[in-house]
This record gives structure tokens, sequence and C-alpha cells, in this order.
């Protein structure tokens, strides 16, 4: 006699079967169809065991069927979601623009939203191919839209997508918009009741890309050196066109391309994590830069919203070494106060204080915000953002977020101008030390499997938080999920040390990856050139014991 399967089973496979039956992707119909022929519970669980949440980074996650995976059918209900929002704020007939990079999915991701968008009765225009997402922040603004989408994730593994989500400032959604959209997202029962339309929107040209590399000018100083030479990889995403094509507007020798990484490739075959602080992403730029010998390597991610710069170091295995991102985000705030920039600079709070005494010294404002972007651009009157994940605003008045194109022009122009007086990037890096002290920051980032993991790190840190971290006790303690200062509420935990050193310690959860981050931080007092060598060595030192003793603490 056969038996029937448990409530709970016949519960999973009806789920499934529902989805199936309105999916409207052949390629995860298919898929689905395996899964629940194979009776793959285990894996049908893991995809219907909720939904993906939206929030302020949007959507993010592994492509795939089901509602915990990134698909057509969790896209539509997204724009369903959105375009219901905008109508419910009375943009019932507002311009949504949509942009999208190379990654597996992502034209009909951002073809989708087309649909929904206009099946809801407002305007929508694709960008014209894949591009970088800068692009897509430049032409919110420039077209005059309500809102618009990005379909991208970033430097994530090549089976991810994601769903970015900006309102008509330019700027990506904070709360309490996420908690409302995700709300009219929820509310989406059936894809049956999301219409879509079969046409009606529009494919822009390039003039939008015209006017945004016509913007790029804004950024560079009129006659100023354009000598530096440089190694250029994209990283196998869409940054390629558009910087040669600011490169050469702007007048700097045309970079040299790292060919293997050159062209858009959703599967990243030369790396294993499309970022470029990953262990060996930047080995074939590595290998062209000892080949063609430029001033520096500039690297973006794929979706060319981050700018990573190495410089030459003979003392470096590769004879390379990539600057940090707090190192190069000094390097570009010591650049514009000196060209005259006025307005506040930013800077997300686990990036380096040495932006905050940059500041002071050149007589301009200075504001701390919330991981990411979405926070700093926020900030008024803001001039210059960064966060030490390579993100760079250089120009807020045209991107109201990170832009690694920009970023690499400015930073291409700091490079000619050191070299015209015979001094590098890495000269400068030590005049601002000598200056301020040495600011010297270092991560723990633990990527794991089951997020459980970094749920337990996060609970044992407040259940039983450190007392002394390398030697150094523990000045005060904060809990960001109860708010500092200005800051909204946060889960992270922020430690202050005791001592010389003025050591501090942020500890949060990646809000894009599964990923436990802990920021740390040294600064080291500088009293000469001929004390560089030793400052940061007793930098090191502690750093590494901060490192350790974190990683007992938070039993990772």
């Amino acid at each position: 006699m056969q038996q029937n399967p448990p409530q709970d089973q016949q519960d999973l496979l009806a789920q499934a079967e529902a989805w199936l039956a309105e999916d409207p992707d052949e390629e995860t119909r298919g898929e689905l169809a395996r899964l629940l022929a194979d009776g793959d519970l285990g894996e049908l669980a893991s995809r219907f065991s909720g939904t993906l949440q939206f929030g302020t980074a949007g959507l993010r996650g592994e492509l795939g069927a089901g509602p915990m995976r990134m698909n057509r059918s969790v896209v539509i209900r997204a724009a369903a979601g959105l375009a219901a929002y905008l109508r419910a704020k009375g943009e019932s007939d507002g311009l949504v623009v949509i942009g999208y990079d190379a990654r597996h999915k992502s034209a009909d991701f951002a073809r989708d939203t087309a649909a929904v968008m206009v099946a809801a009765g407002l305007r929508a225009a694709l960008l014209p191919r894949p591009l970088p997402t800068p692009v897509l922040a430049y032409a919110i603004r420039h077209l005059g839209a309500v809102a618009g989408v990005e379909v991208t994730a970033s430097h994530n593994p090549p089976r991810d997508n994601g769903y970015k989500v900006y309102l008509g400032d330019g700027s990506q959604i904070v709360p309490p918009a996420d908690a409302e959209i995700a709300a009219e997202i929820a509310a989406v029962r059936s894809l049956a009741d999301v219409p879509r339309a079969e046409d009606g929107w529009e494919v822009l040209g390039d003039e939008v890309l015209d006017a945004y590399l016509a913007r790029t000018d804004a950024v560079l100083t009129p006659g100023g050196p354009r000598t530096a030479r440089v190694v250029y990889t994209a990283m196998h995403g869409v940054g390629r066109d558009v910087v040669l094509a600011a490169f050469q507007r702007a007048g700097f020798p045309a970079p040299v391309l790292v060919e293997e990484q050159a062209e858009p490739d959703p599967d990243f075959p030369t790396v294993a994590f499309p970022n470029p602080e990953e262990p060996g992403a930047m080995d074939l730029a590595f290998a062209k830069a000892r080949e063609a010998r430029p001033d520096i390597v500039i690297a973006n991610d794929p979706d060319a919203d981050r700018c990573a710069v190495a410089v030459p170091d003979a003392s470096a295995e590769a004879g390379w070494r990539m600057l940090r991102g707090d190192e190069v985000g000094a390097l570009l705030a010591e650049h514009l106060v000196r060209k005259g920039a006025k307005g506040v600079f930013a800077e997300s709070i686990v990036s380096s204080s040495l932006l905050g005494r940059i500041a002071a010294a050149a007589g301009v404002g200075h504001a701390e915000t919330l991981t990411g972007f979405k926070w700093i651009a926020r900030v008024e009157g803001l001039r210059y953002g960064y966060e030490e994940a390579l993100g760079y605003c250089v120009d807020p008045e045209g991107v109201r977020d990170k832009d690694g194109v920009t970023a690499a022009l400015v930073v291409a122009e700091l490079a000619s101008e050191l070299k015209e007086r015979g001094r590098t990037l890495t000269d400068l890096l030590d005049d601002l030390a000598v200056a301020h002290g040495l600011h010297a920051t270092d991560q723990l980032s633990v990527r794991v499997e089951d997020l459980g993991v970094i749920a337990d790190a996060m609970r044992r840190l407040r259940e039983a938080p450190p007392t002394v971290l390398a030697g150094l006790a523990v000045t005060r303690a904060e809990d960001l999920a109860r708010g500092a200062g200005d800051l909204p509420p946060t889960d992270g935990l922020r430690y202050h040390l005791e001592g010389e050193y003025r050591a501090r310690v942020i500890v949060r959860p990646s809000g894009t990856e599964p990923k436990l981050k802990c920021y740390l931080e040294v600064v080291v007092p500088v009293p000469d050139a001929a004390s560089l060598a030793d400052a940061r060595e007793r930098a090191a030192r502690t750093l590494g014991s901060l490192k350790r003793d974190l990683a007992r603490a938070a039993g990772i």
C-alpha cells in the first residue's frame, strides 16, 4: 500500500508545482521540473523556505528557480511592487529608467521590469546595452526619472544576480522606502495578477552615455597634466568601453588592457570571485604591468562602480601592491582639497578616520554615515564621499553614487600631477602619514555557507563583549543596533581601544554577501619620514594581534 508523504512535504510539493505552473522562463521551468521529478526534497526546501528579502540593497541572490533564488518570477514581482509604490506616491505616469550589466539573465530581468512598468501606466526606458551602474545613476537625474533600476550583482560570484533600486534623486533607496516597496511586493499573490506589456517602452540610444561621458570632463582640472600610463582591467565586466572613451576624451594615454579580462563574460573565467579585493583577482593585471611598466594599475569591478588602484612595490612578490580602499580614499580627498574643493567630505563608519583629519586640516566639512552609498549620497552639501570597499564619489552633482569611471580619471590625474614633480602615489601617502599619523587599516572577512555562523558570532560578541584586544583595554563598546549618535540603528558592533594607537574595531554582517566583516584601524604617530618604517611595523603587529583576538572572541 502506497503511503502519502507527510503534510509538510505535501505543502512543499504543492508550492513548487504552483510556482512551476506560472514560471515564465523556460530554463527555470525545466530546472524546477527536474527537481520535482527527482523528488529532491532537500533542494526544493532550500528554494521554497521563504522569499528573497527586498531591502536597502534591493535584491541579490543565486540564479535559479523558486522564491529564494533570482529569476524572472521574482523580478516581475519586484517590479510590480516598485510600480505600486510609485503609483501610491503619486508618480503614476513617471519615467523609470532601467540599466543592466552583462551577467546571466540581466537583459531578461531588465525587459521584464520595463514590461511591468508600462503595463502599470508608467513610462519605461532601457539603456541601450550592458553599461556601468554609474551611467544608470546619472541617467535618472539627467532624464528626470522618478526611479531607476539597475540589474546587477556587482562583484558577487558568477551564479548571482541582483536588482538595485534608485529613486528620483539618483540615490539608492533607504528606509522607509525599502519596507514600503517590500510590502507591495509581498502583496503580489500570483504572476497572473501582474500585467506585462508586449511593447511600449523606449530603448535609449547613446545620447545618455554621451551626456555621461561629457560630464566626466567636470572632474578634471582643465589644462592639467595627462601623462600617467595605466594598465586597466575590466574584470570581465562592462567598464572597458566607457573607461577607454573617458580616458580618450580627457587626453590621457590609452590604457593598456588586460585582454584576458577585457570582454564582458558572465562566467568570469579567470577569477574565483570577480572582485579586485579577492586574492588572485589582480594576478593577470600585475603580469601585464610587469610587461608594460605603467605608472599605476586600475581595475573596475564587473559593473564598474568600484575602482581599485595598484602601485609599483619592489618588496611585493608580484612587484605591485594593491592600495587599500582607505588609502585611495585619502589620496583622492587630499587631491580634491588641493584643487580647492569645498563642501562636505563624507565616509562610512567602517572607513578610515584619516578622512576626518584631512577635512579638518583643509577647513571643509566631514560626516560619517552607515555603510553604503545609499547613506553617503544623502549627506547634505556632499562634495566627496568614499567607503573602504573601493567606492568613491568624486562628482556628486553628476552621479550620487559610487562611480568607478570618474574615480579612475581623478586617480590618473593625481598620478600625472605627481609624475610631473618626480613623485608617486606612495610618496603622497607617506606625506599624509607624517602630517596626520599612520592610519593603518585591515579587515577580517569570513565567507560562510551557513548564515547561522554569522548570527552566532554576533550573538556571542553581544553576550560576552571583549574587554581587551591586542593587549589594549576596550574603553567603549557600542551596539550599533541601538543607534549611535546621529546614526540610525544597524546590525553592528563598535569597539574603541585605549592607548596612543587609537585603535578601533567594527564588526558587521555584509549586506550583500554571506560574510562576516570586521574592520580594524590603528593610528600610529609619525614624527618624521625617517620614523615611517618603524610606525608601519608597530601598526602591522597591532593589527595582527587584533585579528587573532577578535577571531577568538567571535568564535570564527
